[in-house]
């Protein structure tokens, strides 16, 4: 699935979004310097990254010009990269590059032939710095096309300490004392979890940790290739914990009406705005670039988190998400975007970023004191420590009809469960159907 724009709270946040767009689309990042080895040569790179995302990835390419002599434009995809990618194609106007936010997407792009295999320099730098499950995330029938430059860390719980401090809670170490918290807080005045439930993608995220600690990684891996059916006893079970948090208003701000209501960044809004209405907000290290860029607060002091809790006897989770570059073989100058990933696959093309704030490398040479502050330290050392533990955000694995369309799939049988979390049975019924049908078996 693709997250929105993490930057996008409002109309006014949505214009000055607008207007960087239109400049990128017409070709505004700085020139290359007169010299170097791609003098003359245009590597344009499609993604979804608007805002601040964009802007700071546009460092990274600036860097790469600077270094090779490449100019270097950013085209906006849109949320639908596969899409926009194949009309680019149809028209004979390729991109060389695209950052693509699917595994389920990169395995469509690579089955319909439009990729090509990373360069032996790429997949070698890449091999030594990152953990081997990244490899097989960019891996498809044997061949390596997809360089994770970016991850997300999407096992952490971000609260308002204040909050806590007032209800007498500390951070909670298990799924038990996390409800058993949260209750706490909203007998002290404040509503424990701001929840998503406008945008179907957090729920997922949501039952995605929730089952991954509590069925582990292999019955994890089984259903996120769908050869473990979402009728599985380990399913029922999951969505009947979810539904613990679900069903009770005293853990979900505003009942699930409100939650479905509001959106990724209105949750953040809700604890870390002007007019806090809940203590907890559940998303991805992602979180707290936003509570500092759109309501001024600083991540480790006024907006911490803590790792989402184990569940029951299982392991605390580790959940990820991530962008992989890939170059496509009918774009004009392929191999100079291969030489672009040539670059990323480098800790100095990550480092740029880590220092402009809101970027995860899954990069395990990428220096600790490149990040921009403690707390985003902490997470990538987290990530990259997870190792080969990790799990790929299962959605993003599974076929867009099914893991990634907006009022559709698993993201609406999940809201609709947000809505009446009464039959566990019930929904795991229906995402089968909707699974069986996405994946064709």
């Amino acid at each position: 699935m693709r997250r929105p724009s993490l930057t996008t709270l409002r109309a006014a946040g949505a214009l000055t979004a607008a207007l960087a767009l239109a400049l990128t689309a017409c070709g505004g990042d700085a020139d290359p310097k007169s010299g170097g080895e791609l003098a003359g040569t245009t590597v344009t790179v499609a993604g979804v990254w608007t805002g601040g995302e964009q802007k700071n990835f546009k460092k990274v390419l600036d860097a790469f010009s600077a270094k090779t002599g490449a100019k270097t434009v950013f085209v906006p995809s849109g949320d639908n990269v596969s899409t926009f990618v194949g009309s680019k194609i149809e028209g004979g106007n390729a991109p060389e590059v695209v950052l693509v936010p699917q595994v389920g997407v990169l395995r469509q792009f690579a089955e319909a032939g439009w990729l090509t295999p990373l360069s032996e320099k790429t997949a070698a730098t890449a091999t030594g710095n990152l953990a081997p499950v990244w490899k097989e995330y960019g891996t498809v029938d044997g061949a390596y096309y997809g360089l994770y430059f970016k991850a997300a860390h999407k096992s952490t719980v971000w609260y308002a300490p204040d909050a806590l401090s007032q209800a007498g809670v500390a951070e909670p170490k298990s799924w038990d004392e996390l409800l058993a918290s949260g209750r706490t807080l909203a007998d002290s005045g404040r509503p424990a979890f701001a929840v998503a439930g406008e945008d179907g993608w957090t729920l997922t995220d949501w039952f995605e940790n929730v089952y991954l600690s509590q069925a582990g990684p292999e019955k994890y891996d089984l259903l996120a290739r769908h050869e473990l059916k979402w009728t599985d006893p380990s399913v029922v079970t999951a969505l009947t914990t979810l539904a613990e948090v679900f069903k009770d208003e005293r853990l979900v701000a505003g009942g699930a009406a409100e939650a479905l209501r509001t959106d990724f960044p209105g949750s953040v809004e809700k604890v870390f705005g002007p007019e806090p209405k809940a203590a907890l907000v559940y998303e991805g290290d992602f979180v707290g670039g936003v509570a500092r860029d759109e309501f001024g607060r600083k991540p480790g002091e006024d907006a911490k988190f803590f790792p989402f809790p184990p569940v029951g006897s299982g392991k605390a989770p580790v959940v990820s998400g991530g962008d992989a570059a890939v170059v496509l073989k009918d774009a004009k100058n392929a191999d100079a975007g291969m030489r672009l990933l040539e670059f990323l696959a480098t800790p100095e093309a990550a480092e740029v970023w880590a220092g402009a704030g809101g970027f995860l490398s899954p990069n395990k040479d990428v220096k600790p004191e490149a990040y921009a502050d403690d707390t985003a330290r902490a997470t990538a050392a987290s990530l990259v420590a997870a190792g080969d533990t990790v799990r790929f955000d299962m959605s993003d694995q599974a076929p867009a009809a099914f893991g990634g369309t907006k009022g559709a799939g698993e993201w609406k049988l999940l809201q609709d469960f947000l809505r009446d979390p009464s039959d566990p049975k019930r929904t795991a019924a229906a995402l089968e159907a909707a699974a069986a049908k996405a994946y064709g078996n």
